[in-house]
């Protein structure tokens, strides 16, 4: 087998565990994207994934496939952002095809109310650990610019309640400005 099939059978057996093994949406894969692919296979640097799920956030879709495409893309083309889907997207399918069938059982069950509540708890801790180790890894490049749009975004966001979409529009405003002017002073 060449390696460029070998990636790509490890790349879709990994977004598929990502994905099968995931609860509470595209926040928690995320993290999970970054300890498999960054940690783990060293694909991808720190600072890359980072890119990456900007660009995941920025469009519109679920992040978890957001940033399937763009880590597949990144490292395998077409075919690793095909993969990638595809990894991503078949445990939820049957997950609710067969959820659709038991939907009235679980509905009332007790077992299964009680079993979803102790999920959310645990969600809400791994989305305090992404936003913990997202922060910490923009502190690290000790940019001022990006520090001081982390702050200005989470002072927007959390305190003056500022829709998120007019935060990422001006974030990616300055993002290009930026890059327009660093562009220019390498002419």
């Amino acid at each position: 087998m060449s390696d460029k099939r070998r990636q790509l059978v490890k790349l879709f057996l990994s977004t598929l565990y990502l994905s099968a093994f995931t609860f509470g949406g595209g926040y928690v894969i995320i993290t999970l994207m970054k300890k498999k692919f960054v940690d783990e296979y060293h694909w991808i640097e720190e600072e890359e994934m980072l890119d990456l799920v900007a660009i995941a956030q920025s469009v519109p879709g679920p992040i978890a496939v957001n940033g399937a495409i763009v880590i597949g893309y990144k490292l395998a083309g077409i075919m690793g952002m095909l993969v990638s889907i595809l990894g991503t997207i078949l445990p939820p399918f049957f997950i609710i095809f067969v959820i659709s069938f038991f939907y009235e059982a679980f509905q009332t069950n007790p077992y299964v109310k009680a079993m979803l509540d102790g999920m959310q708890s645990g969600v809400g801790a791994i989305i305090a650990i992404v936003v913990y180790d997202m922060g910490c890894g923009v502190v690290a490049t000790k940019n001022v610019l990006s520090i001081a749009i982390m702050i200005g975004a989470f002072i927007a966001t959390a305190i003056f309640n500022i829709n998120v979409i007019y935060v990422i529009l001006v974030c990616g405003a300055i993002g290009l400005i930026k890059t327009i002017v660093k562009t220019r002073r390498k002419i």
